[in-house]
């Protein structure tokens, strides 16, 4: 590691890393953590060496050959037993969350339980690692087919699921026979951490699972490291495409999931109040910092387009902005003050090029946290194709109207976009959105469902630029990106009989 800087934090003040199950201090480059709500420093989290990295990735190689031995079912015993552990101390993760990211208790009770379906899926690995067996497939020649773990694998995780993302990754990939390295997102890891320790009570052994924190030092070192067979990431496009690109020139198996830009189509007729009620959310909750955030509304006529304008007016009205432990928010702050920057700058930038802000939220100001992220909800009317806060991906609580003629130039205006990540659609006509379902360009479909985010035994992903790989995040498609299928074709000659050698291709027998 390197040498201690000359202002050196206290240990206890740093969030050091999870090597080999054991809390490593590293007071390398600390960065500060803020709590969103206040503004203020709460601690610091060391951005770690390459060669703390190198040191966690070590660990992992020297665990590898022990744990992929370790039969299926005793793998299984431990996931059930961190999923316990886990539910014993939700409270203690979803505060973690709040007092990090920013987003209100209650959804980081969801974010939480939504990765616990994941450990869940986990516990039934036995079952999903059975190979495929085929008897006499010639004259007294059997063929089989395992699925056999990777070997170091990693995992490189956003700010905005802190607990969720990760546990979409580490537990499929260590109850594969895998061990494995995450480097999480440096503003809000005490999540993981805690997770860590967690899994270590549950009796996973030394090594199989290490938690380094940092930044692009980190992430280039396990890109570049021989030992890491397989990297798993979520985050914004440019960084996925960079670790998609690096990973596999390096020889690697890589999924990284980009940005969305998720439309929403709002047909005429559609259940306008179950339509707003579901847009509020799906555009405000968590701030708007989810890549399954519904950010435009395409409305389908000017009548639904001011239908759906007025009543989310009306609604934003009271909606409540504020501290993520007020029971009473609905949205908390955003991550840092650089990001709120960025958002704000977004509808200016949106004004600038000619959208309507029918409501601007630019200067909410939050009574006794005026010094936290605290960005108002915005919404555009009028917004067109050509314009960039329809073209990017904003990640804050801005949510774009735009007026479309008909279902078809509506689904033409996402199929264009460069993002496939998840989409909607509102009505009550089943021809409508089966033709919507099977002709749309994007990954994850809602019909009336306005983030359908697949459940722990279906797949996440997306298309076009939102995903760069073949497979999806968790579900079956986890088994096929942690494990390398392996055929054996066996033939035990009887009877003492010599065979001929045979020079042409064998063939059916």
């Amino acid at each position: 590691m390197n040498a201690t800087p000359a202002n050196k934090i206290e240990p206890a003040e740093i969030v050091g890393h999870f090597i080999n199950n054991r809390d490593v201090a590293d007071d390398n480059r600390p960065a500060p953590i803020t709590n969103p709500a206040t503004g203020k420093t709460t601690r610091h989290v060391a951005m770690a060496s390459k060669a703390t990295v190198e040191s966690a990735i070590a660990a992992a190689q020297d665990a590898f050959p022990g744990w992929r031995n370790t039969p299926p079912a005793k793998r299984a015993r431990i996931m059930f037993r961190f999923k316990q552990l886990l539910e014993e101390h939700a409270e203690e993760i979803a505060a973690a969350i709040t007092d990090e990211h920013g987003k209100v208790l209650d959804d980081a009770m969801g974010e939480f339980g939504r990765g616990v379906e994941v450990v869940d899926y986990a516990c039934g690995i036995p079952e999903m690692l059975k190979g495929e067996f085929s008897r006499n497939v010639g004259p007294g020649i059997d063929s089989w087919s395992d699925f056999q773990p990777l070997g170091v694998v990693a995992g490189i995780t956003p700010f905005n699921f802190p607990a969720m993302v990760p546990m979409w990754m580490y537990p499929m990939a260590i109850a594969c026979g895998n061990t494995f390295v995450l480097k999480p997102s440096e503003k809000d890891p005490t999540a993981p951490m805690l997770a860590a320790r967690l899994l270590k009570e549950a009796g996973l052994p030394d090594g199989v699972f290490n938690v380094v924190n940092g930044d692009k030092e980190a992430v280039d070192t396990l890109l570049g490291d021989e030992r890491v067979q397989a990297i798993s990431f979520v985050g914004s496009t440019a960084v996925a495409e960079y670790i998609y690109n690096t990973g596999t020139s390096n020889g690697k198996r890589v999924q990284a999931l980009g940005g969305a830009k998720n439309h929403a189509i709002v047909m005429p007729d559609a259940d306008i109040d179950n339509a707003v009620n579901a847009l509020m959310g799906a555009a405000f909750g968590s701030c708007g910092e989810r890549c399954m955030a519904i950010s435009v509304a395409v409305c389908v006529g000017d009548e639904v387009a001011d239908s759906v304008v007025s009543k989310l007016k009306a609604q934003i009205a009271n909606l409540k902005v504020g501290t993520g432990t007020d029971s009473a928010t609905h949205m908390g702050p955003l991550i840092t003050r650089a990001h709120h920057d960025k958002v704000r700058g977004y509808v200016d930038l949106g004004v600038e090029e000619g959208a309507t802000l029918a409501v601007d939220g630019r200067d909410l100001v939050v009574d006794g946290f005026e010094d936290g992220f605290f960005l108002g909800p915005c919404l555009f009317d009028n917004v067109t194709q050509a314009m960039r806060i329809y073209q990017e991906e904003i990640f804050g609580p801005v949510l774009c109207v735009v007026r479309a003629e008909s279902e078809e130039q509506a689904m033409q205006l996402i199929n264009d976009h460069e993002y496939g990540n998840g989409t909607c659609i509102f009505t009550r006509d089943g021809e409508a959105a089966r033709y919507f379902a099977d002709n749309i360009q994007v990954g994850m479909v809602g019909i009336n469902v306005p983030l359908p985010v697949p459940v722990a035994y279906h797949s996440f992903g997306g298309w076009k630029r939102s995903l760069f790989g073949d497979l999806f995040a968790y579900g079956p498609d986890s088994v096929r990106f942690y494990t390398r299928r392996k055929t054996i074709t066996q033939r035990w000659p009887s009877g003492g009989v010599r065979e001929k050698a045979q020079f042409s291709f064998p063939g059916r027998q």
